[in-house]
């Protein structure tokens, strides 16, 4: 294998950085969109019962808000509250949103990175297949021309290395598609999930206003 790579040329380094970074990508992200990380399932309903007839204590509050990126959103919409009983719904409605799209934004990084290394392997590989194959006619005509004559069998072989590029940047872009498409639908439902939570809790709320 490592005879491949040094065989590809220098093309081939930018596309093993990418595999290196994109693994690192899909470990990061199957490590953060967990569920008990993200919105655990019955998380809403304890944040309703502990403040159901008036607000919880500033502890009860910060351990909601360490508990998950919705427990961020739904105590941010207590500490409004807590900050300005007379809040208006409208200011409070928009306290959450802003904490939902601070949410949106956590739930969301790397990915971007992640279809963009999809994007750029296999041009990156067809790059390296172009530089190898333009080498490689190179140096067959300074041969044919001092020789009488290419090497019929050197010029495949150096054709096969320097297809090892495309071949290499399709081995990177399809798992990082792959992964990407994964991710992303996983994403846009946690964040229809905490979106309805939080209009239910913004609700909720609205009957302890003073």
């Amino acid at each position: 294998m490592f005879s491949i790579i040094q065989a590809a040329g220098w093309p081939i380094w930018p596309l093993l950085a990418c595999s290196i970074v994109a693994l690192a990508l899909v470990i990061e992200r199957f490590s953060s969109l967990k569920t008990m990380k993200i919105a655990p399932p019955k998380l809403l309903v304890e944040a309703m019962v502990v403040s159901r007839t008036n607000l919880p204590p500033p502890e009860v509050v910060l351990k909601l808000e360490q508990n998950s990126l919705l427990g961020e959103v739904l105590a941010s919409g207590l500490r409004a509250l807590g900050a300005n009983p007379r809040i208006s719904e409208a200011d409070l409605r928009s306290t959450l949103e802003g904490a939902g799209r601070q949410a949106a934004h956590k739930l969301e990084r790397y990915l971007a990175a992640l279809a963009t290394i999809a994007s750029a392997a296999p041009l990156l590989g067809l790059l390296g297949t172009v530089i190898g194959m333009i080498e490689i006619f190179g140096a067959q005509s300074g041969n044919a021309s001092s020789a009488g004559g290419g090497n019929p069998a050197q010029l495949a072989q150096g054709i096969s290395i320097a297809l090892y590029n495309t071949a290499f940047g399709l081995i990177v872009a399809i798992p990082a598609l792959i992964f990407w498409r994964y991710f992303r639908p996983r994403v846009d439902g946690y964040l229809l999930s905490m979106e309805l939570a939080a209009e239910q809790f913004v609700r909720h709320l609205n009957r302890l206003r003073k």
